[in-house]
Formats: C-alpha cells, structure tokens, sequence
C-alpha cells in the first residue's frame, strides 16, 4: 500500500509504503514525525490518526506543540 503525504507547509513530499492495517500514526511514527503536532486532511476534511491507511494522498498540517 503506497500513501503520499504532502507536508504542509514546506511542501515536502513523503512517500509511505506500509502494510494493510497500518494506521495515519504507524506512518508518522515511520517517519518521524511527532503524532502530537500534526493534523491529516484528505479532501478537506479532517481524518483521525488510528485511522487505517486507504487514502492515496493526504496533507499533514504540522504544527507546534503545546508545551
């Protein structure tokens, strides 16, 4: 399964190759990424990271953390 993940906003590409089941959090993890500062978008809306990868492509909105 192949997912393209366009960090915004510096526009980076990232290409995630996982296993059926994995989920948005498998994939920042893989990459990463802090699950805690960032927010995935598909088609305009909002999708929760323990989620299952089905998307094609997504936009990972990376904010600061609270702390």
């Amino acid at each position: 399964m192949l997912c393209r993940f366009t960090l915004i906003p510096d526009g980076r590409v990232l290409i995630y190759r996982g296993r059926p089941g994995e989920t948005f959090e498998d994939a920042l993890l893989s990459f990463e990424l802090n699950p805690d500062t960032a927010l995935i978008f598909s088609g305009g809306r909002s999708l929760p990271q323990d989620k299952k990868i089905e998307e094609e492509e997504v936009e990972i909105f990376l904010a600061s953390s609270r702390g």
